[in-house]
């Protein structure tokens, strides 16, 4: 009886045309395996690399350019809404006729107050709040906020108004601080995907080189402050000229000429005393509609949720996944002190009145300047132009701070501060007359060359900041220090919002040389190499082992009392290994308590020592 062949092939068994198939290859035990599991013949490792880099490359350009944007569409609808906000609420025919005897005037006023006061605290709770919900994650929730605060404005009452208000003013300073930490980060990650080669060749505990994605974060921010720039109730540099565009294209239709807003100002400038004595409390001509509003606000509002899709879809991760949870593994306790323990450094107190006049200069520039100077001139419906002068100039100078790349980094800095000397001299002795627009030119030439130098001063400052402070377990911290002094600028001029224009210029300019002096002096110190102190960075400890204070780590210690005491806490510095212990007999107590650690007491016997020399 004939066998009947197998419907399907034993795997190893030679086929019916023999040991050979079709295609040549050999069948059977003998097959060649390479053939079947080996790469693809044109395949080119390192062109596939390169190309995975590049595209690393270009997604932290997408990064940057997305919250650059979200940034920019963020506060042009904020401060647009604020601005038309205020000024209709100041007509009196206006509030009459839509709230009756609700108090406009007093809800505007704690409105205010719950944006400028608000962010005197969040020194104890942004760095929680970074850490907590990581850096995108914190953008993302921050500019929530503020589209919640535009939302509430579809019914204005107190009980809506004044808590968004308080809300918004507690995301300002974690928004400023996890943007600026986001842009800093960036530069370092290109720097990354850029050296990749470099990277590989190097051990995973070796760090890049000291201001390696220097030129980097010079360009990031040169993009980032030419689109946002972080300032409340203040200038953004393009997205004010955004904010402008609700008042040129709908509120100036609505004004009153100069000839009437300003029939009873009898003095403008340097002359004048606290913001538009004598200012009509009419500045509408007619009402608009409130079918016409809820259109604006409904316009703002879709603009507003534009920016958080931004953020939320185009924004990439700032730290990967385990980085994130060793910067939370620290403790939440030395979380909240290392914002306070960082002042040990010279560095930063040298910094602080440049903090404090980058806040200053740019409500002046809204406050004292535009309406000062500006309104209590030319009139109410010249503002908005006024301001987008300012804007544009700031938005264009911010490629100057490119200048990094090959001037020395004081260069930037002292010329924006430089300009502004100039200009606040030139301003004390200025009173323009009301009512009159042949000075027109003047206060637009005096509006951009104002932006120039507020342009300087911001870029400088934020690089300056990621290049002095390169570590990533610290910048978070630094960078809300830097804007919570801003906060409190912002706060000193809302106290003193009444005072004369001479008082405000002369707080101004000796602030600006304060700033200058003290920069100079720190720069000084550096370059005579004065080790600056720092406070100990705890390493990640992902089990809890009861308090913090009971472990062995020493989060008040700094880093250089780290590497010359052994790493701070007893063990090992980081990327050390730890020697054998000598054979022989152990030590005693004597011996070992040569060898202990001092106690705190006997640490503030001895004190921290000299930081400087």
């Amino acid at each position: 009886m004939e066998a009947v062949p197998p419907l399907y092939r034993v795997a190893g068994t030679a086929g019916p045309q023999g040991d050979e198939d079709r295609l040549g290859v050999p069948d059977g035990p003998g097959a060649p395996l390479d053939e079947l599991v080996d790469a693809y013949p044109n395949y080119n490792e390192e062109e596939e690399e390169r190309r995975y880099y590049r595209r690393k490359r270009l997604g932290v350009l997408k990064n940057v350019l997305a919250a650059s944007a979200g940034g920019t569409l963020t506060y042009g609808v904020y401060l647009g809404l604020l601005q038309m906000q205020l000024i209709l609420h100041y007509d009196e025919t206006y509030r009459e006729v839509k709230y009756g005897n609700m108090g406009l005037p007093d809800i505007d006023s704690k409105m205010l107050m719950g944006i400028n006061v608000t962010p005197i605290a969040a020194l104890l709770y942004t760095p929680v709040l970074i850490r907590f919900f990581g850096t995108k994650w914190m953008m993302f929730l921050a500019v929530g906020i503020y589209a919640l605060f535009v939302s509430t404005n579809y019914w204005e009452r107190y009980y809506t108004l004044v808590p968004s208000a308080v809300a918004l003013g507690m995301a300002i300073v974690p928004l400023w601080a996890s943007m600026g930490n986001y842009i800093t980060r960036m530069a370092q990650k290109y720097y990354e995907y850029s050296h990749y080669k470099e990277r590989d060749e190097q051990s995973p505990q070796q760090r890049p080189p000291r201001g390696s994605h220097a030129p980097y974060l010079l360009v990031f921010q040169a993009i980032f402050y030419s689109f946002f720039h972080p300032k409340l109730p203040s200038c953004p540099q393009l997205s004010f000229a955004c904010a402008q565009l609700p008042m040129i294209y709908f509120l100036n239709h609505y004004l009153y000429d100069l000839n009437h807003t300003l029939y009873n100002v009898q003095s403008c400038g340097t002359n004048s005393q606290g913001i538009l004595i004598g200012f009509n409390k009419t500045v509408l001509r007619t009402l608009p509609r409130s079918r016409n509003l809820i259109v604006v606000e409904s316009v703002l509002m879709a603009v507003a949720f534009l920016a958080m899709l931004l953020v939320l879809g185009l924004c990439g991760a700032a730290y990967r996944p385990t980085e994130e949870i060793d910067l939370r593994s620290v403790g939440w306790g030395n979380i909240f002190q290392l914002p306070f323990k960082h002042v040990r450094d010279f560095r930063l107190r040298h910094l602080v009145p440049f903090f404090i006049y980058s806040g200053f200069e740019v409500l002046f520039a809204c406050t004292g300047l535009a309406l000062g100077y500006g309104v209590c001139s030319v009139g109410l419906e010249r503002l908005a132009y006024i301001l987008v002068a300012y804007s544009l100039g700031a938005s264009a100078s911010s490629v100057l701070g490119l200048l990094g790349l090959w001037l020395p980094r004081a260069v930037p800095l002292v010329a924006g501060a430089g300009l502004h000397l100039l200009l606040t001299l030139g301003l004390f002795f200025w009173a323009p007359a009301p009512r009159v627009l042949q000075h027109i030119w003047i206060l637009y030439v005096a509006a951009v060359l104002w932006g120039v130098g507020s342009a300087l001063n911001k870029t400088g400052l934020s690089t300056l900041l990621g290049i002095l402070y390169e570590d990533k377990e610290r910048q978070d911290f630094i960078f809300t220090i830097y804007h919570w002094w801003q906060a409190v600028a912002i706060f000193t001029v809302y106290l003193g919002s009444s005072l004369p224009m001479k008082a405000k210029l002369v707080v101004l300019l000796l602030t600006l040389v304060a700033a200058a002096a003290s920069y100079l002096w720190m720069e000084q110190k550096l370059q005579r190499g004065v080790v600056p102190r720092q406070p100990r960075i705890p390493r990640p400890q992902h089990k809890v082992r009861g308090y913090r204070y009971l472990e062995e780590d020493n989060s008040d210690e700094s880093d250089a009392e780290g590497e010359h005491g052994g790493g701070g806490g007893g063990g090992p510095a980081d990327g050390v290994e730890e020697e054998a212990p000598p054979a022989g007999p152990r030590p005693g107590p004597e011996a070992a308590g040569l060898c202990r650690r001092p106690c705190p007491y006997e640490q503030a016997l001895g004190g921290d020592g000299p930081e400087e020399q």
